[in-house]
């Protein structure tokens, strides 16, 4: 499959998964690879704390856009601002400064549960309808999270019955359930916890958010070793090693390494027979996440999508 093919599958992709897991180095490597393919791309963040800055090289990100690199760029949304730019969108200016003057912005963005998830979500939809970019990623909250986030409009249109709130729940209702303007994709890491955790999200998410669901991302995969077997006497004089207990120490990390391979192979397998959706793979980076590393992931995913069969969407 082209790499403009898959990620012009959906205007929006929603990035999730379990803390720690990597979904925002995902996030940052498939917004790469999708600038490098000639596509304009928009990152955003909705929870101010995920590391993209650091690991696109750029500054701290704010409400207002900034180019990253060409065809990419990257900002914050949050509740308070979109609720600002919302209110003086609509010639209410003067109140929401009053707003901000007072100190009752938050009370206003918390007055019905889930406001502030619609107010980012209908700034989401906002982005979308007015074609932002030829992709926008959302570096969304960690699973248990991110359920609460997708189905805060379907509660907020039980809880609203007129106006303009429960408008926007139903446009962002629109957004989700169109597959040719929004996908999920989920991230995971080769583990039983995070693995176990991904398929209660995803079949959550279809089920009750009705969001069709991208490929599965596995991240942190261990490369195939060449170290699988006991370290011979040459190959350890060769490497410098001298003695018996270095011998046996080394000989301990390649079976460890080893280990750690099989059992992240097992889990992929199990993913796979749990929730059969085609899977991505990236491997372990040792090293920081930063632009160096982004763009050694942006080329493996790339090469994982590219081998991914046509219909695997």
């Amino acid at each position: 499959m082209e790499l403009h093919d898959f990620c012009s599958t959906s205007r929006v992709a929603i990035v999730a998964g379990k803390g720690g897991v990597g979904k925002t180095t995902v996030t940052a490597a498939l917004g790469t690879a999708a600038a490098r393919a000639g596509m304009s791309v928009l990152i955003v963040e909705v929870e101010g704390k995920s590391g993209l800055s650091a690991a696109l090289g750029c500054p701290p990100l704010t409400y207002e856009e900034q180019e990253v690199s060409p065809g990419l760029r990257a900002r914050t949304l949050t509740p308070d601002e979109a609720l600002l730019e919302y209110l003086e969108d609509r010639g209410l200016r003067r109140v929401s400064k009053q707003l901000v003057k007072s100190g009752a912005l938050d009370v206003v963005a918390t007055a019905v549960p889930g406001m502030k998830d619609i107010l980012v979500l209908g700034k989401v939809k906002q982005l979308e309808q007015s074609r932002a970019a030829d992709l926008i990623l959302i570096d969304a909250p960690a699973a248990g999270h991110a359920i609460t986030f997708l189905l805060s409009a379907r509660g907020m249109i039980d809880a609203v019955r007129v106006g303009p709130v429960r408008k926007q729940a139903e446009d962002v209702i629109a957004l989700l359930s169109d597959p040719a303007r929004c996908r999920v994709m989920l991230v995971t890491l080769p583990e039983e916890t995070p693995v176990n955790e991904l398929v209660e999200t995803a079949f959550a998410l279809e089920d009750r958010v009705g969001i069709k669901l991208a490929p599965v991302v596995i991240n942190g995969v261990p490369d195939d070793l060449a170290l699988v077997g006991a370290i011979t006497a040459q190959d350890a004089a060769a490497a410098g090693i001298g003695s018996p207990a270095e011998q046996r120490a080394l000989d301990a990390a390649a079976s460890f390494r080893h280990e750690r391979h099989e059992l992240a192979g097992a889990q992929c397998e199990r993913l796979r027979s749990l929730f059969p959706l085609p899977q991505l793979c990236l491997p372990f980076v040792f090293d920081t996440i930063g632009p160096a590393a982004i763009d050694r992931l942006a080329t493996t995913l790339t090469d994982e999508i590219v081998n991914l069969p046509g219909s695997a969407l």
